[in-house]
């Protein structure tokens, strides 16, 4: 078999521009186009695009969607705030609580045990503040919710008040002073009924 020149000293017409260039730095590209190397272009992706499979049809471990239970809503320290002295009504800070208005709502103090006992959550009671009695605020029915707070014997129904701050009435105890806030630390609000 005969061998093929080096081509050293030679010149080429690269077939993309029609210039003259040196013939070892020609190269042929995948269309067969012998050019030179600044020339050059290689094959397009797309041209060749990799086989697709289809989507797959289901996943191998499904479950049922769960519903999710409700959760109490933790309160910062010292939330609560009697509104007037021979009041029941009691203004709650909760910035973005999510609360309807109307709805039932039981409050907690700081739960006792991370653990339920017998599928039922133990909690403390709220502490006593300006002759509300703690225990009354975690009155088991809970209460009715007012989104809002209550001010100047009116209730401020402002995007911001409504969205920060909500009341309730409390059940027979009435405050001494007025506007004293209280409750302590771990405090919450949420559904009458807890589950896990």
């Amino acid at each position: 078999m005969a061998k093929y020149a080096t081509g050293k000293h030679s010149k080429a017409i690269s077939d993309r521009s029609g210039l003259q260039f040196p013939y070892n730095e020609m190269v042929r590209e995948w269309n067969g186009s012998f050019v030179h190397v600044s020339e050059f272009e290689p094959k397009q992706p797309q041209l060749e695009p990799k086989p697709m499979n289809g989507d797959a049809i289901s996943l191998r471990h499904v479950r049922p969607a769960r519903t999710e239970p409700s959760v109490p809503y933790l309160l910062q320290t010292d939330a609560f705030e009697t509104y007037a002295a021979g009041s029941g009504i009691i203004n709650v800070t909760a910035p973005g609580h999510g609360i309807t208005n109307g709805s039932t709502k039981r409050f907690r103090g700081a739960p006792l045990a991370i653990t339920a006992s017998g599928g039922t959550f133990q909690f403390t009671n709220p502490q006593s503040f300006d002759g509300i009695a703690g225990s009354n605020i975690a009155k088991t029915a809970g209460y009715t919710i007012t989104t809002g707070i209550y001010v100047n014997d009116a209730r401020d129904t402002s995007d911001y008040s409504t969205a920060n701050f909500f009341h309730f009435t409390v059940d027979t105890n009435t405050a001494t002073k007025g506007s004293v806030k209280g409750g302590g630390d771990g405090c919450s609000v949420g559904p009458v009924t807890l589950t896990a």
